[in-house]
């Protein structure tokens, strides 16, 4: 008698309901036309029909997961893996090989490749250069003159990354080129999401061949910054330098195609969603006056007029608030997916194996069943004896499990830190032009921020 022979039946897996359709589907296109249509506030709707809901995105039917525990759950389990169609759009820009869409035992390994750059020990290292980055960018700031909040905000994400993780020279152009191309990229990358007509982007439309440019340049300066750094024989220590010198599971070099990977998944994702959460801090700062207020009498408090420093990025409390409740009105990541790898179940209903499933960090973080006052704008709200009424998984801006950004320490700091420094300096003021309206791709960020600075 064999060992499967005896393996009990799951009779439970068979008898489990059916999710409830989402209402509203057309023909062809199922659901995928109100994702496109209104995004935020379809994935807002769900939790009205259920903790897990049935959708068609064209032929195919997705699975929402609108609870909070049930997005912990999805995101701890090992019934599901890293895939579905966020990932399916991403991989012409992330590929097949990097830590953000590996799974399994490539994953693990590429995690511990990566993992010692972001340790809590190694960030402070950094601090230096975060300082320097987000006090040039005030100083490049002049008074009366309109800032572009898009491409400065691209300019210091890429900036810290480029020179505290690849210890790269990486000048304004190459942000600049960074810019442009992922905001073409990623919004090609959600359509092809929400409407999966692969034939369609193939055929050579003007929108398809713009798309097509980003997507090489981008490539193109992740070859640029590679094949620097091997020209140049040093080998400081950063992560660039432990990719190039990594190990595969049989201790041979890890292949080029991996290096390009991860380095396009260092910064690229991370830049754009940096960069997008510093838009918003902006926008948080010109719209909340009496908070960008408080978080300058903080940091003179600390500082005593000093410069702010990152060794007081810890001490400033109501300033971290700030890029918290920023971060759960406007998380930069505003919808993942995964898929089932065998049949299971979730909130009492049967998910099939290989079924998509799709969730919105936005969506639960806004649930008024979660929050007071869900869509006010409120720092408070993370004081230490309000936080403890938060549910559980109501707010993960960085994920969990093994899945959780490795990166989220070092995010935090750097948003706290330009923060900061930015609110010392001035306040804020929306100019005629400016849009701030959420444009929504793969990540969210404001259409158009464009501010006046005022000294203070």
């Amino acid at each position: 008698m064999t060992v499967e022979s005896v393996k009990p039946a799951t009779p439970e897996v068979r008898e489990l309901r059916e999710p409830p359709l989402a209402g509203g589907g057309v023909p062809v296109l199922g659901h995928g036309w109100k994702l496109a249509r209104d995004p935020l506030g379809f994935m807002a709707r769900l939790r009205d029909h259920g903790d897990v809901v049935r959708l068609k995105l064209g032929p195919k039917t997705v699975y929402a997961v609108t609870a909070p525990a049930l997005t912990g759950a999805l995101a701890l389990s090992s019934d599901y893996i890293i895939s579905g169609p966020l990932w399916e759009s991403l991989e012409g820009l992330l590929g097949k090989e990097g830590v953000a869409t590996a799974n399994g035992p490539t994953h693990r390994r590429q995690r511990r490749t990566i993992q010692p750059a972001f340790r809590l020990d190694a960030i402070p290292a950094y601090g230096p250069i975060m300082e320097e980055e987000a006090h040039a960018l005030t100083e490049r700031w002049k008074t009366g003159e309109t800032v572009d909040c898009t491409s400065e905000s691209f300019r210091i994400a890429v900036r810290i990354a480029a020179r505290c993780l690849l210890r790269g020279d990486f000048m304004d152009e190459r942000a600049e080129r960074l810019c442009v191309a992922l905001a073409t990229v990623f919004r090609g990358m959600y359509r092809r999401m929400v409407i999966p007509a692969g034939p369609l982007y193939r055929l050579p439309l003007p929108a398809n061949r713009q798309f097509n440019r980003a997507l090489a340049d981008l490539h193109l300066l992740v070859d640029e910054i590679v094949a620097e750094r091997r020209a140049s024989g040093q080998k400081p220590d950063d992560l660039l330098t432990a990719l190039l010198e990594a190990k595969d599971e049989n201790g041979d070099p890890i292949g080029e195609q991996e290096i390009h990977d991860q380095v396009v998944a260092i910064l690229t994702p991370g830049s754009e969603t940096v960069a997008s959460t510093i838009m918003w801090l902006l926008q948080v700062l010109a719209e909340h006056p009496e908070h960008a207020d408080r978080v300058c009498a903080e940091v003179e408090s600390v500082t005593g007029g000093r410069p702010v420093a990152f060794e007081d990025v810890r001490t400033l409390r109501h300033t971290n608030n700030v890029v918290v409740e920023a971060l759960r009105l406007r998380p930069a990541v505003w919808i993942l997916t995964r898929r089932a790898v065998r049949d299971t179940e979730l909130g009492g209903y049967r998910i099939p194996a290989g079924a998509d499933i799709v969730y919105s960090p936005y969506a639960i973080q806004r649930d008024g069943r979660s929050y007071a006052d869900n869509l006010t704008f409120d720092p408070d709200r993370w004081l230490p004896d309000r936080a403890k009424d938060v549910p559980k998984y109501a707010m993960s801006p960085f994920s969990v499990g093994n899945r959780k950004c490795p990166s989220d320490h070092f995010s935090m700091a750097q948003l706290t830190l330009v923060t900061a420094a930015l609110s010392t300096r001035y306040r804020f003021e929306q100019v005629p032009g400016s849009d701030d309206a959420t444009r929504v791709g793969i990540t969210l960020r404001p259409q158009r921020l464009l501010l006046k600075p005022v000294p203070r």
